[in-house]
Order: structure tokens, then sequence, then C-alpha cells
């Protein structure tokens, strides 16, 4: 089913209506009926009752994001939240690593205790815990030092960071966050990959083909790097998003 990007955006945020100076451009975008008059929206192109919400130059009227531009936009702040939810929980991540880092001693002492409880009952399952990945992970962990732990918070905490602030520059559809992402993305792909020949799992699988996707779609509908045009072309897209400019360029001249 296609989703009509305009009439959405305009249902849910209201239409955006200009009447320019040029009595050229103004006739197309306006009309007198039983009711009142009524300008056309700049967005999904329906003719709305009442004044408008501008008025001026052509060139000063709003640029107002439609079509491909707003699924796009759409697209942006989806990965937006999920920059966020991730952000957030590398901050509890971090969090915690900080405060094991001032009780490793007792955490360890815990640690063991519940391990030898639930020794038996894993073992009736025939599971082994002390064969297990996730506890030989963990032990492992109450070996490193102090000052260890407190580095790889602050590392967390600084990744963190990035996620946050990729989430607002994504949301905002600014072009030096999408920069951000791509590059960001791609720099832990290697890690990702290194990850999967060291043991495979749905979720590391499905997280490493969403950041690839993520970054082939963001670097090539936003033209970074040079890419179908670079910027220039970026720019033109956008600049002919707007229905007044489409208008003005559809040859009202003639």
């Amino acid at each position: 089913m296609k989703i009509d990007w305009d009439r959405r955006t305009c249902a849910r945020k209201g239409h955006v209506t200009y009447a320019p100076d040029d009595p050229r451009l103004r006739v197309r975008l306006h009309a007198r009926t039983a009711l009142g008059d009524v300008w056309r929206c700049l967005r999904c192109g329906d003719f709305v009752l009442g004044e408008p919400h501008g008025s001026g130059p052509a060139g000063d009227a709003p640029l107002v994001p439609r079509g491909k531009v707003l699924r796009d936009l759409f697209i942006l702040r989806f990965l937006a939240v999920e920059r966020v939810v991730r952000g957030v929980f590398i901050v509890l991540v971090a969090v915690a690593v900080w405060r094991f880092s001032n009780s490793q001693d007792a955490v360890r002492r815990l640690f063991n205790e519940y391990l030898d409880v639930f020794r038996p009952v894993f073992r009736h399952f025939h599971y082994d815990l002390d064969h297990s990945p996730v506890v030989g992970s963990l032990q492992k962990a109450f070996g490193y030092k102090h000052s260890t732990l407190l580095l790889l918070a602050g590392l967390l905490l600084a990744y963190a960071l990035i996620e946050l602030v990729e989430a607002i520059g994504l949301w905002y559809a600014k072009r030096w966050a999408e920069y951000l992402t791509v590059v960001a993305t791609a720099a832990f792909l290697p890690l990702e990959i290194y990850e999967l020949t060291e043991h495979i799992s749905w979720l590391k699988i499905t997280t490493l083909v969403l950041n690839v996707l993520a970054v082939l779609y963001i670097a090539l509908t936003k033209r970074l790097f040079g890419l179908r045009g670079g910027r220039p072309k970026f720019e033109e897209e956008r600049h002919s998003a707007s229905l007044l400019e489409v208008e003005e360029s559809a040859g009202v001249m003639v």
C-alpha cells in the first residue's frame, strides 16, 4: 500500500498556504468559492478555506518538504529514536560498570555464591555453567583492574554521547548528523563482523544488517561524500519539493 506522505503530514500538522505577489502564480494557487477564498496547500496540493498563512515574493515562500523528502525525514526520525534507545542503554551499562568497579570484590563473592546455587539446577538440564561463554566473560571481568573498568565506563559514556548527538541531529534532519551517523556507524562495522566470527547470533546478524542498510540508505539518499551528484543535487532536490516552486517552473510565463 502506497503511503501519501503529503496528506499524512498535513492531517497531523495542518496545511501550509502562501499568497505570492506574482499574479500569474497567485491565480494558480487561489480560487473563490461560495464559502470564501481558498488557497492551495504547498505540501499536499489541496485547496484550503481561509486566509493564507503567509504572503510576499515567491522566493520567500516557505520550503515545505513533500513526497520523498517527507518519507526520508520519517526514516531519519526512526533512526533517531533507535539512537536514543541505544544511547540510554549504553549509559545504563556504563553506570553499571562504574558501580561494579567500586564494589568489585563484593560482586564477585555474590556471583560465586549464586553460581554455586544454580550450578546443580542447570546441570539437571544438561547445561554446564562452568563452560558457559557468558559465565566465562563475567569471571574474566572480575579480574580487570579498577582503572581499566573506569576507562571502559568512560568510553561507554563517550559512545553514548555520540549516539545521543546523532539522534538530535537526525531528528532535525541536519546534514552534519547524517555524515556523523554514516562515519560512526561504518567505523564499528568491522568490529561487528569480527564478533560474528567469534559467536553467531540472530541479534548480532540483525544489528549488522540494519547498520549496513542505514549507512547505505543515508549516504545514497542524502548524496553524501559526492554520491549521486553530491550536495548541489541534494539542494536542487530539496528546492524542487515546494509546490509553489513547481508551479513557478511549470511554465506559467507561457
